[in-house]
C-alpha cells in the first residue's frame, strides 16, 4: 500500500500525502536505499508531491470585498477581521480581479497625505474600483492565482517569481476563492514534516556559506525618521520591514508594513509627520523585541527560528548588534525548494 494517498488531519492543515507509507511518519526506506543522491532536493520533491488543497483548513476566516466598496471602510474591515489582505470580487464582471493588501494603504497614504490639516480626500471618499484605475493605469496587473490542484512546488515559484507575498486558491469550476497561501503557511507546512525526512547537509551550513540573505543596500531608518519617509521608503524600495537603528547603526526595532496598518485601527492616519518611534507605540500586538541572527548560524537554526516565531524576516546582525543584512521567508524557501541548498543562488530579489 505505499503508493496509495492517505487523507489524515495534523493541525491546521488536512494532508493527503503520497511521500509516507500507511505507518505515519514512516519515509519510504526503500526508495531513499535505491536512491540517496535524493536527499539534496527531498523538499523539492515534498512540495511537487503535494498539491495545494492539502493546505487549505478545513475552517479558516476569508474576507472578500467587492471593488465598489469604500477604500476607507475595506481598511477598517481588515483591522476588524485581523487579516492582512483580502480578494476583490468586480461584480460587473463576475470574478475576482486582485486583491486589497496593507500595500494599497501605504501607498494611498503616501501619494495623498499633504499635511496633518489637511484631511486625505482619497482615502476617505474613493471606492476600490477607483483607486484600482488610478494605481493602475499605467500598468494593468491581472490577479496571480492558482488552482486547488497544482503543486506548492508550483505556488512557492509563482509566489517567488511575482514578487507576491499572497496567492488565493481558487477553484477552477466554481470559481470561489478556498484560502491565501503565504510563505509563512507553506513553511510551517514543510517544517509539520521536516524531522520525518532524511536531513540533507545543506541545513547544517551557514547563510554566509550558503549565501542566503540580502546584505547589500540594507533600508534603515533612525528613531526620529519621519513616518512619511518610511512608507516612501516602502514604496519606493519594495521593501516590506524597516530595522530601526541608533547612532551607531545598531537595530533597536523594526518598523514593518503590518505596523502601518495600525494607523488605520487608530485612526491617526491623517498625521504622519510623526516619528517611527512614535508610531511604534501604538502597537497592538505585544512586541517581544527585534528577531535577529547572525551570518554564522545555521539554516536549520534559521528555520526554526521563523517558524516558532511566526515572523517574515530576521535581521541579521554582528557582534555589536549592528545591521548587515536581512533573511526573509523568501530567501529560505528559494534555498529549500528551488535552489536545493545550492550556494550563490541568485533567482529573484527576494528581501520584500
Amino acid at each position: 500500500q505505499g503508493d496509495e494517498r492517505h487523507t489524515f488531519t495534523h493541525g491546521l492543515f488536512k494532508v493527503t500525502n503520497s511521500f509516507y507509507c500507511t505507518c505515519f511518519g514512516c519515509w519510504r526506506k526503500a526508495e531513499i536505499q535505491e536512491e540517496p543522491h535524493l536527499h539534496h532536493n527531498v523538499y523539492t520533491r515534498f512540495m511537487k508531491s503535494h498539491r495545494c488543497y492539502d493546505l487549505v483548513p478545513t475552517s479558516s476566516k476569508l474576507v472578500v470585498f467587492d471593488t465598489s466598496l469604500q477604500v476607507k471602510k475595506a481598511f477598517f474591515a481588515l483591522v476588524s477581521n485581523g487579516v492582512r489582505a483580502a480578494p476583490l470580487w468586480d461584480s460587473n464582471k463576475q470574478c475576482f480581479v486582485g486583491m486589497l493588501t496593507i500595500t494599497d494603504f501605504i501607498n494611498i497614504l503616501h501619494r495623498y497625505y499633504k499635511s496633518p490639516l489637511v484631511q486625505i480626500y482619497e482615502l476617505e471618499e474613493h471606492k476600490i474600483e477607483t483607486w484600482r484605475e488610478v494605481y493602475l493605469q499605467d500598468s494593468f496587473k491581472p490577479l496571480v492565482s492558482i488552482s486547488p490542484n497544482a503543486s506548492l512546488y508550483d505556488a512557492v515559484s509563482s509566489l517567488l517569481r511575482n514578487k507576491i507575498h499572497r496567492l488565493p486558491v481558487i477553484d477552477p469550476l466554481t470559481g470561489n476563492t478556498l484560502y491565501i497561501l503565504t510563505h509563512k503557511r507553506i513553511l510551517k507546512f514543510l517544517k509539520l514534516f521536516i524531522s520525518e525526512m532524511p536531513k540533507p547537509s545543506f541545513l547544517s551550513q551557514t547563510l554566509e556559506e550558503m549565501n542566503i540573505g540580502t546584505f547589500r543596500n540594507i533600508a534603515v531608518v533612525r528613531t526620529d525618521t519621519p513616518l512619511y519617509t518610511a512608507l516612501g521608503i516602502f514604496v519606493e524600495q519594495r521593501v516590506s520591514a524597516l530595522p530601526v537603528v541608533d547612532d551607531k547603526g545598531r537595530v533597536v526595532d523594526i518598523y514593518s508594513k503590518f505596523d502601518v496598518i495600525n494607523l488605520a485601527a487608530e485612526k491617526t492616519y491623517n498625521n504622519l509627520d510623526v516619528t517611527v518611534t512614535k508610531a511604534l507605540q501604538h502597537r497592538s500586538q505585544y512586541f517581544e523585541g527585534v528577531l535577529t541572527c547572525n551570518r554564522h548560524e545555521t539554516l536549520e537554526a534559521i528555520i526554526n527560528r521563523l517558524v516558532e516565531a511566526e515572523v517574515h524576516r530576521l535581521v541579521v546582525v554582528d557582534e555589536q548588534e549592528v545591521v548587515k543584512g536581512i533573511v526573509s521567508l523568501s530567501d529560505i524557501l528559494q534555498a529549500l525548494v528551488l535552489t536545493d541548498g545550492d550556494e550563490g543562488n541568485g533567482m529573484f530579489s527576494l528581501w520584500e
